[in-house]
Protein backbone atom coordinates (compact mmCIF):
# COMPACT_ATOMS: atom_id res chain seq x y z
CA UNK A 1 0.00 0.00 0.00
CA UNK A 2 1.32 3.43 -0.95
CA UNK A 3 1.91 6.11 1.65
CA UNK A 4 -1.04 8.11 0.30
CA UNK A 5 -3.43 5.17 0.57
CA UNK A 6 -2.07 4.24 3.99
CA UNK A 7 -2.81 7.76 5.19
CA UNK A 8 -6.30 7.66 3.68
CA UNK A 9 -6.97 4.27 5.26
CA UNK A 10 -5.88 5.51 8.67
CA UNK A 11 -8.06 8.60 8.51
CA UNK A 12 -11.07 6.64 7.28
CA UNK A 13 -10.59 4.02 9.98
CA UNK A 14 -10.55 6.75 12.64
CA UNK A 15 -13.72 8.31 11.27
CA UNK A 16 -15.56 5.00 11.04
CA UNK A 17 -14.40 4.03 14.53
CA UNK A 18 -15.88 7.27 15.88
CA UNK A 19 -19.12 6.59 14.05
CA UNK A 20 -19.24 3.09 15.50
CA UNK A 21 -18.88 4.40 19.03
CA UNK A 22 -21.67 6.93 18.42
CA UNK A 23 -24.01 4.27 17.02
CA UNK A 24 -23.27 1.75 19.77
CA UNK A 25 -23.94 4.39 22.41
CA UNK A 26 -26.99 5.94 20.73
CA UNK A 27 -28.82 2.63 20.37
CA UNK A 28 -27.24 0.87 23.39
CA UNK A 29 -26.18 -2.08 21.24
CA UNK A 30 -23.54 -3.58 23.55
CA UNK A 31 -23.73 -4.29 27.28
CA UNK A 32 -21.19 -5.71 29.75
CA UNK A 33 -20.87 -9.48 29.46
CA UNK A 34 -22.33 -9.75 25.97
CA UNK A 35 -21.16 -12.62 23.81
CA UNK A 36 -21.79 -11.47 20.26
CA UNK A 37 -21.85 -13.69 17.20
CA UNK A 38 -20.65 -11.59 14.27
CA UNK A 39 -22.22 -12.93 11.08
CA UNK A 40 -19.48 -12.83 8.45
CA UNK A 41 -20.83 -13.33 4.93
CA UNK A 42 -17.52 -12.57 3.27
CA UNK A 43 -18.77 -9.29 1.82
CA UNK A 44 -17.39 -5.80 2.39
CA UNK A 45 -19.96 -4.91 5.05
CA UNK A 46 -19.40 -7.86 7.37
CA UNK A 47 -15.60 -7.65 7.11
CA UNK A 48 -15.74 -3.96 8.03
CA UNK A 49 -18.13 -4.67 10.90
CA UNK A 50 -15.94 -7.41 12.38
CA UNK A 51 -12.76 -5.35 12.00
CA UNK A 52 -14.22 -2.25 13.67
CA UNK A 53 -15.98 -4.20 16.43
CA UNK A 54 -12.81 -6.08 17.35
CA UNK A 55 -10.80 -2.85 17.38
CA UNK A 56 -13.45 -1.32 19.63
CA UNK A 57 -13.54 -4.38 21.90
CA UNK A 58 -9.84 -4.11 22.68
CA UNK A 59 -10.28 -0.64 24.16
CA UNK A 60 -13.95 -0.72 25.18
CA UNK A 61 -14.98 0.52 28.63
CA UNK A 62 -17.09 -2.62 29.11
CA UNK A 63 -16.04 -6.27 28.68
CA UNK A 64 -17.69 -8.30 25.92
CA UNK A 65 -16.77 -11.17 23.60
CA UNK A 66 -16.88 -11.63 19.85
CA UNK A 67 -17.01 -14.82 17.81
CA UNK A 68 -17.18 -14.68 14.02
CA UNK A 69 -19.35 -17.19 12.17
CA UNK A 70 -19.32 -17.76 8.42
CA UNK A 71 -21.93 -19.90 6.69
CA UNK A 72 -20.70 -21.94 3.73
CA UNK A 73 -23.94 -22.47 1.78
CA UNK A 74 -22.31 -24.71 -0.85
CA UNK A 75 -22.89 -22.32 -3.70
CA UNK A 76 -21.22 -23.21 -7.02
CA UNK A 77 -17.77 -21.73 -7.35
CA UNK A 78 -17.49 -21.00 -3.64
CA UNK A 79 -13.88 -20.77 -2.46
CA UNK A 80 -13.51 -19.88 1.19
CA UNK A 81 -9.79 -20.47 1.68
CA UNK A 82 -8.96 -16.76 1.56
CA UNK A 83 -11.62 -15.97 4.15
CA UNK A 84 -10.38 -18.72 6.45
CA UNK A 85 -6.82 -17.44 6.16
CA UNK A 86 -7.91 -13.88 6.88
CA UNK A 87 -9.83 -14.98 9.98
CA UNK A 88 -6.87 -17.00 11.19
CA UNK A 89 -4.53 -14.04 10.74
CA UNK A 90 -7.01 -11.58 12.27
CA UNK A 91 -7.05 -13.55 15.50
CA UNK A 92 -10.70 -13.41 16.52
CA UNK A 93 -12.40 -16.71 17.52
CA UNK A 94 -14.35 -18.04 14.55
CA UNK A 95 -16.31 -20.97 13.18
CA UNK A 96 -17.19 -22.02 9.63
CA UNK A 97 -20.63 -23.67 9.43
CA UNK A 98 -21.22 -25.84 6.35
CA UNK A 99 -24.84 -26.28 5.23
CA UNK A 100 -26.05 -26.93 1.68
CA UNK A 101 -28.83 -24.35 1.59
CA UNK A 102 -28.12 -23.67 -2.09
CA UNK A 103 -29.71 -26.92 -3.29
CA UNK A 104 -32.65 -26.42 -0.95
CA UNK A 105 -33.31 -22.90 -2.22
CA UNK A 106 -33.19 -24.02 -5.86
CA UNK A 107 -35.73 -26.74 -5.13
CA UNK A 108 -38.10 -24.28 -3.44
CA UNK A 109 -38.01 -21.36 -5.88
CA UNK A 110 -40.20 -21.34 -8.97
CA UNK A 111 -39.07 -19.89 -12.28
CA UNK A 112 -39.16 -16.11 -12.20
CA UNK A 113 -39.07 -15.88 -8.40
CA UNK A 114 -36.14 -14.50 -6.42
CA UNK A 115 -34.06 -16.56 -4.02
CA UNK A 116 -34.03 -13.94 -1.27
CA UNK A 117 -36.92 -15.01 0.96
CA UNK A 118 -36.22 -18.77 1.26
CA UNK A 119 -32.47 -18.21 1.44
CA UNK A 120 -32.93 -15.67 4.24
CA UNK A 121 -35.21 -17.98 6.23
CA UNK A 122 -32.85 -20.93 5.97
CA UNK A 123 -29.80 -18.85 6.80
CA UNK A 124 -31.53 -17.23 9.77
CA UNK A 125 -32.47 -20.59 11.27
CA UNK A 126 -28.93 -21.91 10.94
CA UNK A 127 -27.42 -18.77 12.46
CA UNK A 128 -29.82 -18.83 15.42
CA UNK A 129 -29.01 -22.48 16.11
CA UNK A 130 -25.29 -21.71 15.90
CA UNK A 131 -25.63 -18.74 18.25
CA UNK A 132 -27.38 -20.93 20.81
CA UNK A 133 -24.71 -23.61 20.54
CA UNK A 134 -21.92 -21.06 20.97
CA UNK A 135 -23.59 -19.44 23.98
CA UNK A 136 -24.11 -16.07 22.29
CA UNK A 137 -26.84 -13.69 23.41
CA UNK A 138 -26.52 -11.29 20.48
CA UNK A 139 -26.00 -11.54 16.72
CA UNK A 140 -24.40 -8.70 14.75
CA UNK A 141 -25.46 -8.13 11.14
CA UNK A 142 -23.71 -5.86 8.66
CA UNK A 143 -26.65 -3.86 7.31
CA UNK A 144 -25.80 -0.21 6.71
CA UNK A 145 -27.60 3.08 6.10
CA UNK A 146 -28.18 2.43 2.41
CA UNK A 147 -29.74 -0.96 3.17
CA UNK A 148 -32.15 0.75 5.56
CA UNK A 149 -33.12 3.38 2.98
CA UNK A 150 -33.64 0.80 0.24
CA UNK A 151 -35.79 -1.28 2.60
CA UNK A 152 -37.80 1.83 3.46
CA UNK A 153 -38.50 2.50 -0.22
CA UNK A 154 -39.36 -1.13 -0.94
CA UNK A 155 -41.90 -1.14 1.89
CA UNK A 156 -43.27 2.23 0.80
CA UNK A 157 -43.67 1.31 -2.87
CA UNK A 158 -44.57 -2.37 -2.70
CA UNK A 159 -46.27 -3.05 0.65
CA UNK A 160 -47.71 0.30 1.70
CA UNK A 161 -45.77 0.49 4.96
CA UNK A 162 -43.54 3.11 6.54
CA UNK A 163 -40.87 0.70 7.72
CA UNK A 164 -37.09 0.64 7.42
CA UNK A 165 -34.59 -1.34 9.52
CA UNK A 166 -34.18 -1.02 13.30
CA UNK A 167 -30.75 -0.72 14.86
CA UNK A 168 -31.65 -3.73 16.99
CA UNK A 169 -34.51 -6.08 17.71
CA UNK A 170 -35.33 -9.14 19.79
CA UNK A 171 -36.03 -12.39 17.95
CA UNK A 172 -39.57 -13.75 18.08
CA UNK A 173 -38.60 -16.49 20.51
CA UNK A 174 -36.85 -13.84 22.66
CA UNK A 175 -33.63 -15.86 22.77
CA UNK A 176 -31.40 -13.31 21.05
CA UNK A 177 -30.91 -9.63 20.42
CA UNK A 178 -29.95 -8.83 16.82
CA UNK A 179 -27.86 -5.68 16.40
CA UNK A 180 -26.78 -3.65 13.37
CA UNK A 181 -23.65 -1.70 14.34
CA UNK A 182 -23.23 -0.21 10.83
CA UNK A 183 -26.81 1.06 10.49
CA UNK A 184 -25.64 4.70 10.31
CA UNK A 185 -22.71 4.02 7.96
CA UNK A 186 -22.74 5.11 4.31
CA UNK A 187 -22.17 2.22 1.93
CA UNK A 188 -19.66 4.28 -0.06
CA UNK A 189 -17.48 4.68 3.04
CA UNK A 190 -17.64 0.94 3.74
CA UNK A 191 -16.75 0.09 0.14
CA UNK A 192 -13.75 2.42 0.16
CA UNK A 193 -12.57 1.13 3.53
CA UNK A 194 -12.85 -2.50 2.41
CA UNK A 195 -10.89 -1.71 -0.74
CA UNK A 196 -8.12 0.03 1.19
CA UNK A 197 -7.91 -2.79 3.73
CA UNK A 198 -7.81 -5.42 0.98
CA UNK A 199 -10.36 -7.80 2.49
CA UNK A 200 -10.70 -11.06 0.51
CA UNK A 201 -14.26 -10.43 -0.67
CA UNK A 202 -16.31 -13.52 -1.58
CA UNK A 203 -18.80 -13.12 -4.44
CA UNK A 204 -22.38 -14.25 -3.87
CA UNK A 205 -23.09 -16.35 -6.95
CA UNK A 206 -26.58 -17.21 -5.79
CA UNK A 207 -27.81 -13.62 -5.43
CA UNK A 208 -25.53 -12.25 -8.11
CA UNK A 209 -26.99 -14.58 -10.72
CA UNK A 210 -30.32 -12.76 -10.65
CA UNK A 211 -31.17 -9.47 -12.33
CA UNK A 212 -33.99 -7.01 -11.84
CA UNK A 213 -34.18 -7.37 -8.07
CA UNK A 214 -36.32 -4.74 -6.35
CA UNK A 215 -33.50 -3.77 -3.99
CA UNK A 216 -31.23 -3.06 -6.95
CA UNK A 217 -33.96 -0.87 -8.45
CA UNK A 218 -34.23 1.11 -5.21
CA UNK A 219 -30.47 1.64 -5.09
CA UNK A 220 -30.50 2.82 -8.70
CA UNK A 221 -33.37 5.21 -7.94
CA UNK A 222 -31.50 6.76 -5.02
CA UNK A 223 -28.38 7.19 -7.15
CA UNK A 224 -30.40 8.83 -9.92
CA UNK A 225 -32.10 11.23 -7.50
CA UNK A 226 -28.76 12.17 -5.96
CA UNK A 227 -27.77 13.80 -9.24
CA UNK A 228 -30.16 16.65 -8.37
CA UNK A 229 -30.16 16.16 -4.57
CA UNK A 230 -26.53 15.46 -3.58
CA UNK A 231 -27.27 14.92 0.13
CA UNK A 232 -30.33 12.76 -0.47
CA UNK A 233 -29.21 9.68 1.45
CA UNK A 234 -28.03 11.76 4.39
CA UNK A 235 -31.32 13.69 4.51
CA UNK A 236 -33.42 10.53 4.20
CA UNK A 237 -31.49 8.90 7.04
CA UNK A 238 -32.11 12.00 9.16
CA UNK A 239 -35.82 11.70 8.37
CA UNK A 240 -35.88 8.24 9.94
CA UNK A 241 -34.91 9.88 13.24
CA UNK A 242 -37.35 12.80 12.85
CA UNK A 243 -40.79 11.17 12.81
CA UNK A 244 -43.90 13.33 13.36
CA UNK A 245 -46.77 10.93 14.14
CA UNK A 246 -49.37 13.72 14.24
CA UNK A 247 -48.69 14.41 10.56
CA UNK A 248 -49.31 10.82 9.48
CA UNK A 249 -52.66 9.05 9.03
CA UNK A 250 -52.07 6.05 11.28
CA UNK A 251 -54.61 6.54 14.06
CA UNK A 252 -53.41 3.42 15.90
CA UNK A 253 -49.96 5.01 16.20
CA UNK A 254 -51.42 8.16 17.73
CA UNK A 255 -53.46 5.98 20.09
CA UNK A 256 -50.38 4.10 21.23
CA UNK A 257 -48.74 7.45 21.97
CA UNK A 258 -51.62 8.41 24.25
CA UNK A 259 -54.27 9.87 21.99
CA UNK A 260 -54.10 13.31 20.43
CA UNK A 261 -50.54 14.44 21.03
CA UNK A 262 -49.56 18.07 21.37
CA UNK A 263 -47.18 19.73 18.96
CA UNK A 264 -44.82 20.46 21.84
CA UNK A 265 -44.60 16.79 22.76
CA UNK A 266 -43.86 15.84 19.16
CA UNK A 267 -41.18 18.51 18.73
CA UNK A 268 -43.02 20.27 15.92
CA UNK A 269 -40.45 23.03 15.33
CA UNK A 270 -40.13 23.02 11.51
CA UNK A 271 -36.40 23.72 11.66
CA UNK A 272 -35.46 21.05 14.18
CA UNK A 273 -34.01 17.66 13.37
CA UNK A 274 -35.09 15.94 16.56
CA UNK A 275 -35.60 12.40 17.70
CA UNK A 276 -38.96 11.26 19.04
CA UNK A 277 -38.19 9.27 22.17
Amino acid sequence: MSTTKRTEAGRLRSRLARQLRVTLRRFQLIAPGDRIMVCLSGGKDSYTMLDLLETYRREAPVPFELVAVHLDQKQPGYEGASLRQWLSDFGVPYEIVEKDTYSTVLSLVKEGETYCAPCSRLRRGILYSTAARLGCNKLALGHHRDDALETFLMNLFYTGKLQAMPASYTTEDERFRVIRPLIEFAEADIARFASLEGYPILPCNLCGSQSGLKRDAMAALLTKLEVDIPDLRHVMAAALTNVRPSHLLDRTLISRLGGEVSAARLHQSPDALTVIE
